[in-house]
């Protein structure tokens, strides 16, 4: 075991006074108990015991302790002075992320990437898992067991079944993004791809958050987000982020995007418990970096969310285009007139017509400045009768 500079040498003792079986020390009976619980908590979701300091967590990974503040920073853990508070698998982390450095699979800034990209991810989830799963599960029962002491029990028996599903579904998320590179025409097209972005947004949700209770408002957004991952995704769709009252959705093609859009616009339309909904599609190049999207395609499917009338769905030029090109809606009225004219001629000729099977209506909306974007042309964008 390594020492830091500060001589605390016992592999069993913990600079803040705790003792690592994860019980408060026998000095301190006044302890509050629920730091001794906390303490018991985090032993068994970590499966080990407090043992070293950063310093000494480092040292044993054999990193600079620079390098081991960026990657714990990134990972989303504050500083915590020469506290022992760290653990084996902290340090096993440590030496894993440095190992790939130093075979060359991934650049320094790389590994901070991976380590900032999964702690936010977790973070959220975590977060997400106590607030609205473990509480609702901790309400204290007939027995008489408080909710503290619910929770270790309740923890020990779900950790291995949560632990599991994770990493389940972690994988399959990781072969679906890996098939989407695969997929990719070339090297540009990992990072910089054309992809259809929408936003969809609840109208007037600033003025509900005066008018509702707070459990009514977190039950009204919980809904909204969960009926548009459930659309967005069973529609071919991913789900990039929720913002509260608004979603960022992506698919590969414009004709995915349009049927997600207006599947939104009909699914809140049908529920009385719902605002109106405004969508905002655009079609281009986009940058993807840390499972998030960016570039002027983004910005312009927002700009056009905030000018979309209620109940309906705005694209842009180039998402219009994309829709015509791939024959999901007519390139222009005149053109789909002049085709079902032309297939009404030859069912008079005895011939079989082929009418042209599209799937969604494309009008054109007056061009207008949009702010940092120039001047746009809006489409509304409707199901074909």
């Amino acid at each position: 075991m390594t020492t830091d500079d500060s001589g605390a040498d016992d592999a069993g003792g913990s600079a803040d006074g705790a003792a690592t079986d994860g019980t408060a020390p026998a000095e301190n009976a006044s302890a509050d108990p629920d730091d001794t619980i906390a303490i018991r908590l985090e032993a068994l979701i970590l499966g080990a015991d407090r043992r070293y300091t950063p310093f000494q967590a480092a040292r044993s990974a054999g990193v600079s302790m620079d390098l081991a503040a960026r990657f714990w920073r990134a990972m989303g853990f504050a500083d915590i002075g020469q506290v022992k508070a760290l653990t084996e698998a902290d340090v096993l982390a440590l030496r894993r992320l440095a190992g790939l450095v130093e075979a060359g699979l991934l650049s320094e800034a790389m590994a901070v990437q991976v380590a900032r990209s999964t702690g936010q991810t977790t973070a959220r989830l975590a977060d997400w898992q106590i607030d609205s799963f473990l509480e609702g599960l901790t309400e204290p029962q007939d027995s008489g067991m408080t909710r503290t002491e619910i929770t270790y029990p309740l923890v020990e028996l779900l950790l291995p079944e949560l632990e599991e599903f994770l990493v389940y579904v972690w994988r399959r998320q990781l072969a679906a993004a890996t098939g989407r590179v695969v997929r990719a025409q070339d090297d540009d097209e990992m990072v910089d791809r054309r992809l259809a972005v929408g936003f969809a947004d609840l109208v007037g949700f600033t003025r509900l958050t005066r008018r509702l209770e707070e459990e009514e408002l977190g039950e009204l957004v919980e809904a909204f987000e969960t009926t548009c991952s459930d659309l967005v995704v069973a529609h071919g769709g991913r789900l990039i982020k929720t913002l509260g009252d608004e979603v960022l959705f992506a698919a590969d093609d414009a004709g995915t995007a349009a049927e997600i859009g207006l599947r939104l616009i009909e699914t809140m339309t049908n529920d009385e418990t719902m605002p109106e909904l405004r969508v905002g599609i655009a079609f281009g190049t986009v940058t993807t970096r840390m499972g998030d999207v960016f570039g002027t395609t983004v910005n312009l499917a927002s700009r056009l969310t905030s000018i979309a009338p209620k109940d309906t769905v705005l694209v842009d030029e180039a998402f219009a285009k994309e829709l015509g090109r791939t024959g999901d809606a007519p390139v222009s009225e005149a053109a789909a007139a002049a085709a079902e004219k032309a297939a009404a001629q030859a069912e008079a000729d005895g011939m079989v017509p082929a009418l042209p099977t599209y799937r969604f209506a494309l009008q054109p909306m007056w061009q207008r400045p949009v702010r940092g974007l120039g001047v746009v042309e809006p489409w509304l964008l409707s199901r074909r009768d």
